[in-house]
């Protein structure tokens, strides 16, 4: 537990702990740093710059392999300081340039790596606020900011002497800043979530900042509250801080029902373990009418973080009107689910709401963003008035693809979609993913990872939606070919569709058909074509054909639910008929290992005959619940008993990414040596501090020596160490058919041998019927270090069950059978 002297938020006392922690610094901080000592302005730099043969700078593309991020692997990073001059061996044309570094750290020259020195009389702790994908301290990854979003300031350790803050380029100008904590535990006022208030309705809602711990040790027993008139000036706890990290945490806000529209001045007080007031921030709220677009908090259930999303009410002309439909909205790059509500005009017959990705980037509405888009349509669901049977789907840009993506993997959600100047999958968009030209078999393997991503292999699933599609004919960032593709997909098989095309019109547009908002996104022909379609009841279909690529993802359109496959991450398809007073079903399947079919459109409960793929089952009993499952064995059916949850199922399906929802925490191994040990907290930290920048998200970082399975029941985690080195590994992977040890992995019946081996894969957590066990881990150093490299947190990166790597280079993988057994599945060893 940190203690820590009472600072109000005018004073500059900075008293700080001993920072060994973890081998982050060599020596002890002075207790009492001077308080007058203004934070080193780094001035000169080395910027690692590329020229062609004809002696033009080339921008930033990456290399590949990257040599700096090699001695990341190889240990070495740390001892790296370049001097101008330098080059990187066997890259033609690199060399590091001397370069001065504006007053707040930055330049606007283009290069490959910023290497910023700072040389400090004496050691003690900072904010460093950067700019760059990725930052190391003194060799230690730290998160990225790729973005070069103002707020990102991360604690750091830094010693006496020379230090190197290393910046790999990103979309913005690179930068290293410099400043002191204004406490040792502190609030940020940056990247708050925050609500709006309602004129006549009082709040009972969540708000989230950022808690800065600048100690060696983590910070517990911390809390803050919201202080203000008509504020409830409740206490909320905050969870754990980790040494030297943020976490954005939670915390109550109540208040009385505002009369006025204006603002409400609030301030955030941090308070520590003796409840004393150690640290506070402002934060105004704002208050608006109950038709005004606003912002909704909630807690989300993936990560128990707090998120929000947009809400623009419908407005009845008057209580003879019907209930409102939802669309669901889906903004694009850089917007967020404000903005994106703001850009519809009022309404009177739906309402509008925009969840927002996690981040206005964030993961373009797959993985994380497509888990935040259904929860907040749930919640809207369950929280406004709303005819259940008009459920719309729209979305502009990136929000075009995330309409597309979201439309073809929930296809029974929506009643239409309109995408607006939305690209179709990645692979499609400037081709950003080339397969290789001759793909090994292991290649093609783990390559299926990515089936869920791929719109076009999941088009028929748009069969079950009218189709309505907007693009500028003019567009650049998103070229209308994308939607002229789609466009001769749908001819193939659909009848209810409509492309409009505006001619000589870019990316945004505007024009005589804007209605009080923009209408490349409010286009009111698309909105016309969305009234005249509403979903039909499952009980009234007579067939439904559906596709999933993976049912940890969507396994379920109306009656029927794909369980399992055959071959895992390749399109699985049904088309079955019902005829209900013939008590017949008839259909085909393609990949399906196991089916569920609910029975109840069924007329009445007699004896039902079933012919499915060219078989006859006949004289089916319907069971009592009426829960029909058929499981494939040898390329033959049979009714099947409900299955175990021990099975892989839609409860517990798909790679690593797939299952980390149920609050997953993350757990470090500290049973290991100082630099493992090290490694391991290093790894959670910094993909912890990945995932709140890329999804505004909170998650619990423990050591190994903290966690049992009673505190965290039917929670995933990711766990970081091997079968050596992490405490939980005998509670959590005792009976694994996977064992990763100082010298090795142990895959089912074959041992892999060598320190520079890394694996990340998923289990079954043994005492849960729902959660899983994510392993982030290498045999030895090598290995464990090369992990950096693989993010369970970034779009457009999927896993198989299993991917073991060997210097950086795949070597084995694959997916576990439904018993989560290695035989069962499907697994290639290169070696």
């Amino acid at each position: 537990m940190v203690t820590v002297m009472p600072i109000m938020k005018t004073s500059s006392t900075l008293f700080f702990a001993t920072l060994a922690f973890l081998g982050m610094v060599p020596h002890g901080i002075a207790e009492d740093a001077p308080s007058n000592d203004d934070a080193p302005a780094a001035r000169n730099a080395l910027l690692l710059t590329m020229e062609r043969s004809d002696g033009r700078r080339t921008r930033f593309r990456g290399l590949n392999p990257d040599p700096i991020k090699a001695k990341l692997a190889d240990g070495t990073l740390s001892e790296y300081h370049p001097t101008a001059g330098d080059g990187l061996p066997d890259v033609e044309g690199s060399a590091w340039k001397a370069i001065s570094l504006a007053e707040d750290g930055s330049t606007e020259e283009r290069g490959l790596y910023l290497d910023v020195p700072i040389e400090l009389e004496e050691e003690g702790a900072y904010l460093l606020s950067t700019s760059g994908s990725e930052t190391y301290v003194n060799g230690v990854p730290r998160g990225g900011n790729v973005y070069g979003y103002n707020y990102v300031q991360f604690p750091v350790a830094l010693r006496e002497g020379m230090n190197h803050v290393l910046l790999r380029a990103g979309r913005r100008p690179l930068r290293a800043h410099l400043t002191k904590p204004p406490a040792l535990v502190s609030v940020s006022d940056q990247d708050m979530t925050f609500p709006d208030l309602v004129i006549g309705e009082s709040a009972d809602t969540w708000g989230a900042v950022i808690v800065r711990n600048a100690t060696a040790t983590t910070a517990s027993g911390f809390a803050l509250s919201v202080m203000g008139s008509g504020v409830d000036a409740t206490v909320t706890s905050i969870p754990d801080i980790p040494p030297m990290s943020i976490r954005k945490v939670g915390f109550r806000i109540r208040c009385i029902a505002p009369h006025a529209p204006g603002e409400l001045a609030t301030t955030i007080v941090l308070r520590d373990p003796d409840n004393q007031a150690i640290h506070e921030i402002d934060m105004t709220l704002r208050i608006v009418e109950p038709d005004q677009t606003r912002r909704i908090t909630f807690v989300s259930e993936i990560d128990g973080s707090v998120q929000y999303y947009a809400l623009r009410p419908a407005v009845p002309a008057s209580d003879k009107d019907p209930l409102p439909a939802i669309v669901l909205s889906c903004h694009g790059a850089s917007v967020e689910g404000f903005g994106q509500a703001a850009a519809y005009g009022p309404k009177r017959w739906f309402h509008i709401v925009a969840p927002t990705n996690r981040r206005p980037y964030g993961f373009d509405w797959e993985d994380f963003g497509r888990m935040d888009a259904m929860e907040v349509l749930d919640l809207a669901k369950t929280s406004l008035p709303h005819d259940p049977s008009r459920t719309y789907l729209t979305g502009h840009s990136m929000g075009g693809h995330g309409t597309w993506h979201l439309a073809v993997t929930y296809p029974d959600q929506f009643a239409a979609i309109g995408p607006s100047a939305g690209w179709i999958s990645r692979s499609t968009y400037a081709r950003r993913r080339r397969a290789e030209e001759d793909p090994s078999p292991l290649e093609q393997l783990l390559e299926r990872r990515n089936t869920p991503q791929e719109t076009e292999g999941l088009v028929r699933n748009l069969q079950h939606h009218h189709v309505y599609i907007v693009h500028g004919g003019d567009d650049r960032n998103v070229p209308a070919s994308q939607a002229q593709r789609m466009t001769e997909l749908l001819g193939d098989f659909h009848y209810d569709w409509t492309y409009h095309e505006e001619p000589g019109v870019g990316h945004w547009w505007g024009g005589e058909f804007n209605d009080n908002g923009s209408a490349c996104v409010d286009w009111p022909f698309m909105f016309d074509a969305f009234a005249r379609h509403a979903l039909p009841p499952s009980s009234t279909l007579r067939q439904v054909a559906f596709a999933t690529a993976n049912p940890g993802i969507s396994s379920k359109c109306h009656w029927l639910e794909i369980m399992q496959q055959q071959r895992h991450s390749t399109v699985s398809t049904v088309d079955l008929h019902l005829w209900p007073n013939q008590r017949k079903i008839h259909g085909t399947t393609d990949n399906v290992g196991l089916l569920k079919i609910d029975l109840s459109p069924m007329s009445s409960r007699e004896v039902i005959s079933l012919e499915i793929d060219e078989q006859s089952l006949s004289n089916i009993a319907q069971p009592e619940d009426g829960i029909l499952y058929l499981r494939r064995t040898d390329s033959q059916w049979e009714v099947s008993g409900k299955p175990s949850p021990s099975e892989k199922g839609p409860h517990r399906y798909g790679g690593p990414k797939d299952v980390l929802t149920h609050r997953f925490l993350l757990v470090y191994g500290t049973a290991g040596s100082a630099e493992e040990n090290a490694w391991a907290f290093q790894k959670a930290r910094f993909d912890a501090e990945t995932y709140w920048y890329r999804g505004n998200a909170s998650v619990d970082v423990i050591a190994d020596h903290q966690f049992t399975l009673a505190d965290y029941p039917d929670r995933s985690l990711v766990l970081y160490g091997n079968a050596v080195t992490n405490r939980a590994w005998p509670a959590l992977l005792g009976d694994s058919p996977i064992r990763v040890h100082r010298t090795g992995i142990d895959l089912g019946d074959r041992q892999l041998s060598g320190e520079n081996l890394s694996t990340i894969f998923v289990r079954p957590r043994p005492d849960s019927d729902r959660a899983s066990v994510v392993v982030v881990t290498g045999s030895g150093l090598p290995g464990m270090r090369s992990t950096y490299d693989q993010s369970l947190f970034l779009p457009f990166i999927r896993f198989a069950d299993c991917v073991v790597h060997r210097d950086g280079e795949p070597i084995a993988g694959g997916f576990f059978g439904h018993d989560w057994s290695v035989e069962g599945g499907e697994f290639i060893i290169n070696e």
